[in-house]
């Protein structure tokens, strides 16, 4: 079964611009997989057309190794535009594997461990009476894992302001009352964007009462892993780290030093499945949940359920702003996962399970986006 042909669609889909991506093969039989570099569709485009000219003529059931070829095919290796465009081609890859062997794709993975894929959802209320009302309008629906965020997410039109010292005392005191409020079998975390400074996360956890947070996401970038080990020496709240991360090599010294308690992967830019089954096997070794980063269309939900599936150690997965009962895209998507009871259920449907109207797509529109502008007080750049 060869490839026939490779085709990227990059459109808007409500909030944010997703890059699709649909390999053909000569039986008739295709796969859609989804690229996750949010903000720069159009590099991953131009990298697919690069992979598109030596993986058109190969067997489409050779995974493996056109992943390594895609990956060490040029003197440069890695990156994470490289990375999510080989991410997309290879779940699209796979959903074509499990069309053709009459499978789901988990059965390609191993066979699947779990009947339900548990969820997190998240809350972007202001730190304020609001966000105590809506976790507890989230505890009454049931969840049993909740996020929130900084509640300040700025705004693409025009810079904002953020004022660390503000915000830490700010969040500081409103966890503090969340936690009181949802009581302790809540898992509570709060994702803080990679806004902070060592310092500055040192604080913020000392302005709380211990069991206060069950998490702390991605609170500084993760290029210096010696930060993240100062960091753990000042505070003993676990680390939800790894949606940045783009391959086993990144993922390493966050495992091998325990760093991470809860794998933040992403498997549209993590490699797909073929490099995701290999860092999830990693963390393993070390007793660390995956906790997969899902923020993009039905595409990536469908296959981080079959992922979530497959694997032992798995948390909770991300609940995306897409996952919600939103009929408009049912034009788009056909079988889309869907919540029941907090949850997605892990069917028995081939492939991915999930299909794409291309026709719809041909009258989609990109339009070039870039996320909110941060600066701190005295107008320097800050992260979002």
């Amino acid at each position: 079964m060869k490839i026939t042909n490779i085709k990227t669609y990059v459109f808007w889909l409500g909030f944010r611009n997703v890059c699709l991506v649909k390999v053909e093969t000569d039986q008739g039989i295709y796969g859609w997989g989804e690229s996750g570099l949010s903000g720069r569709e159009k590099a991953v485009v131009g990298a697919i057309e690069h992979f598109k000219q030596f993986l058109l003529g190969q067997d489409a059931l050779n995974i493996s190794a056109m992943w390594q070829e895609m990956y060490r095919s040029q003197y440069f290796e890695g990156g994470r535009v490289l990375a999510a465009a080989i991410s997309s081609i290879d779940i699209a890859l796979h959903d074509i594997a499990g069309k053709y062997l009459n499978q789901p794709v988990y059965q390609l993975l191993g066979g699947k461990q779990r009947n339900h894929i548990p969820l997190f959802a998240t809350s972007v209320k202001d730190f304020n009476q609001g966000l105590i009302d809506d976790l507890l309008n989230l505890k009454e629906q049931g969840w049993q894992s909740i996020r929130v965020t900084t509640g300040e997410h700025g705004n693409a039109e025009r810079k904002t302001v953020f004022d660390t010292r503000k915000s830490l005392a700010k969040t500081a005191h409103w966890l503090t009352q969340a936690r009181e409020a949802i009581g302790s079998e809540i898992m509570l975390g709060i994702d803080y964007h990679h806004r902070l400074t060592v310092g500055e996360t040192a604080s913020f956890c000392q302005r709380m009462p211990s069991g206060t947070l069950d998490y702390l996401e991605e609170p500084i970038r993760d290029q210096s892993i010696q930060a993240y080990q100062n960091l753990r020496s000042m505070v003993d709240i676990p680390f939800a780290i790894g949606e940045e991360l783009t391959s086993k090599w990144d993922f390493a010294p966050y495992v091998d030093s325990a760093l991470t308690n809860y794998a933040r992967i992403d498997i549209c830019n993590a490699g797909g499945f073929t490099e995701a089954m290999k860092i999830a096997a990693m963390c393993e070794t070390k007793y660390i949940d995956m906790m997969p980063h899902n923020p993009l269309s039905p595409i990536c939900t469908a296959a981080s359920v079959h992922y979530c599936a497959a694997i032992a150690n798995m948390s909770w997965l991300e609940l995306a702003p897409y996952d919600g009962d939103l009929s408009e895209y049912d034009e788009i998507f056909t079988n889309r996962p869907r919540v029941e009871n907090n949850s997605f259920t892990v069917t028995n449907c081939v492939g991915l399970g999930i299909d794409v109207n291309e026709e719809k797509l041909k009258n989609q529109e990109f339009k070039f986006w870039e996320p909110p502008r941060l600066i701190k007080p005295d107008g320097s750049y800050t992260n979002w």
